[in-house]
């Protein structure tokens, strides 16, 4: 048996048990099909169309828990397309037009882009899509020769693989459409860093010869850092900010800049869902709304709470929120929203609230008739889910959500609640 042959037979197995069997298969080399088979296992899952087509290598364990997902991916191209076309009609779930100016004759009318800092080549799959022609630059000549192989079998055939170090290659690349750079996120010793100024390369450093070489350029940063204080570093160039979450949890921060387009700063907070598309977006503009009162409900009297997504969260866009969808904060650090109505487009989750009750001992024992399992969160509340769940005496799990939270008056309330949608 071929290690091809192993790999496509056994890909399905446990690494694990696999691992102890290798003197079964002499032939084979058993060090790289486990790679690859553990690659492949994690495709299918964060990635399904590369999954699906034979031939693919994989990269080390490290660079595919790394690597971006589909639906994100996918949304950077979206967003790559939408900057790229000019005055054409776009879908309206996901439509940002923008307006370029008169491009500088540097500029040529064929659509290019250069991914400085491509990886193992999933965002670089996706965005060059949307360009007549595409050069992929990255300088682990390991990485470099797993992508020359894989483009071809993905169907990407406008794309140079270019194997050098982003800074000395951005020195010599002709004007772009798009740069993009995903800058490296470890010190040297392993650690991660959320900083812009600790990413390699530095981006602050390299700003003016970004905006010298393209049209726009898209970084990719970590979810952990502060985008007002990356905007602020940025120095007036950032024109969107895009906080992408799949599936509940934030994974990616976007800043597209340019000095080709003027426009204030907007921000998307998308949610993806795991099949590629928006499952809801929302828009603002930085300072827009004035702080929304919590006095417009009364929280022992309201129908709904709603809970914001994890990219709402990060924005921390709360006064945004509650003008445009018309829902009362339950305090301003509570981050959970009332109204009388529900909200069929809110960008989070919906409860219907069924019970409302103090920290009474009283109370307590009365609203939880019936209740031996339940959802606990803790929204500015004096204690932990775990501290909570172990005074309650209910276990974990159930359709029932307790949400525990203080008003703005203070006083501490759980809102009983099962989920609308």
């Amino acid at each position: 048996m071929t290690t091809a042959e192993f790999i496509r037979e056994y890909r399905e197995r446990d690494i694990r048990q696999l691992a102890l069997q290798a003197n079964r298969f002499p032939d084979v080399d058993m060090l790289y099909a486990l790679d690859q088979i553990q690659g492949w296992q994690i495709a299918r899952r964060k990635l399904p169309k590369w999954a699906a087509c034979d031939g693919v290598i994989f990269p080390p364990h490290l660079s595919m828990e790394q690597c971006s997902s589909e639906p994100t991916a996918q949304y950077k191209l979206n967003l790559a397309m939408e900057w790229t076309t000019l005055n054409s009609e776009l879908s309206t779930q996901n439509c940002r037009r923008q307006q370029f100016k008169t491009q500088n004759s540097k500029f040529k009318t064929s659509t290019r882009m250069t991914d400085l800092t491509g990886g193992f080549g999933v965002d670089f799959s996706f965005t060059s899509c949307a360009f007549a022609a595409a050069t992929y630059v990255e300088r682990n000549e390991q990485l470099c020769h797993i992508v020359e192989h894989n483009l071809p079998l993905l169907g990407l055939n406008n794309a140079t693989v270019v194997c050098a170090d982003a800074v000395e290659y951005l020195s010599t690349v002709e004007p772009q459409t798009m740069l993009f750079l995903d800058p490296a996120r470890r010190d040297e010793h392993g650690a991660k860093t959320v900083m812009l100024a600790d990413c390699t390369p530095d981006v602050v450093q390299l700003l003016p010869k970004l905006l010298e070489k393209s049209r726009f350029t898209m970084l990719k940063l970590s979810p952990m850092l502060d985008w007002h204080k990356a905007v602020d570093d940025l120095q007036g160039t950032v024109r969107e900010v895009h906080i992408v979450s799949v599936g509940g949890e934030c994974k990616e921060l976007l800043l597209v800049l340019s000095t080709v387009v003027e426009s204030e700063l907007k921000v998307y907070c998308a949610d993806l869902s795991t099949a590629s598309d928006t499952s809801s977006l929302f828009v603002y503009t930085p300072g827009s709304s004035a702080p929304v009162s919590n006095s417009k409900l009364k929280t022992q009297n309201s129908k709904f709470v709603h809970e914001p997504n994890a990219s709402i969260m990060k924005a921390g866009c709360f006064d945004e929120l509650a003008a445009a969808y018309g829902v009362s904060p339950v305090s301003r650090n509570s981050h959970l929203f009332l109204s009388d109505e529900p909200i069929e487009d809110f960008p989070g989750r919906s409860f219907v609230v069924e019970r409302v009750t103090t920290m009474n001992k009283g109370e307590l024992r009365k609203a939880l008739v019936g209740i031996e399992k339940a959802n606990i969160a803790t929204r500015n509340f004096p204690l932990t889910v775990a501290e909570l769940r172990k005074r309650l005496k209910i276990k974990d799990g159930g359709d029932v959500y307790i949400f525990a939270t203080t008003t703005a008056e203070g006083e501490h309330l759980l809102l009983i609640s099962r989920k609308y949608r």
